[in-house]
């Protein structure tokens, strides 16, 4: 394991997250971090690192519409744990990390493909461009230190299975390590988990995400 326990895999993936996205210095609670993210759809966030039900619950139960729970614990746990108008969100199954030099180094891309990427402001962002210009996958990583997170992979539908995930993933690494960084964390989907599994990635803790219901009946 790339880290000493899951607690701090957990703090470097709220540093590097805040980065990554420009939200607001993470605020240390007694249950984990509360984030400021300033997004109409995420107001906030509370990462929990020590989760139980009744801790949940009283989280949920004082949280307005826009606070997003990430918990790490299976799906069909928090979903017993929220009270009602709450409901899970999608996109969130496990919490992974690796370290840098065992992520698989960065294969040639198909015929047709380019990639690019720059830095700025502690993140560096890849993107995988068709022979048309469109849009086919996309990456970045904010490194905080000897430790980054890699946020925000996706491949798009008509490009996926041909290599452009794997390509974006050792790239990201290569960065990541360029800057410092000897390990990485991030959250996977259940689909993303075996690709991330295929390059060097391992599952530390399950993860799920939850948010009150709006008048529209989704979180």
């Amino acid at each position: 394991m790339p880290f000493g326990s899951t607690a701090e895999a957990v703090r470097a993936w709220v540093d590097g997250w805040v980065v990554s996205r420009g939200a607001a210095e993470p605020t240390r609670e007694p249950w984990g971090f509360t984030v400021q993210v300033g997004l109409s759809k995420e107001v906030a966030r509370h990462v929990l690192t020590a989760a139980d039900g009744a801790t949940v619950r009283k989280l949920a139960e004082s949280s307005v519409a826009g606070v997003a729970l990430k918990v790490f614990v299976p799906a069909r746990t928090l979903a017993a744990w929220l009270p009602a108008g709450w409901g899970l969100l999608d996109g969130h199954a496990a919490f992974m990390a690796a370290s840098l030099a065992d992520v698989e180094a960065t294969p040639g891309l198909p015929g047709g493909y380019r990639l690019s990427s720059w830095s700025r402001g502690g993140v560096t962002r890849v993107v995988v461009r068709a022979a048309d210009g469109a849009f086919a996958a996309r990456g970045q990583i904010a490194v905080t230190g000897t430790t980054a997170a890699v946020d925000q992979v996706e491949t798009a539908p008509a490009h996926q299975r041909r290599g452009l995930g794997r390509a974006v993933l050792g790239t990201l690494a290569e960065a990541g390590a360029g800057q410092g960084a000897r390990a990485a964390v991030l959250g996977a989907t259940e689909e993303g988990r075996a690709l991330y599994e295929s390059v060097g990635w391992r599952v530390l803790a399950p993860l799920s995400a939850a948010m009150r219901h709006t008048e529209g009946g989704a979180p």
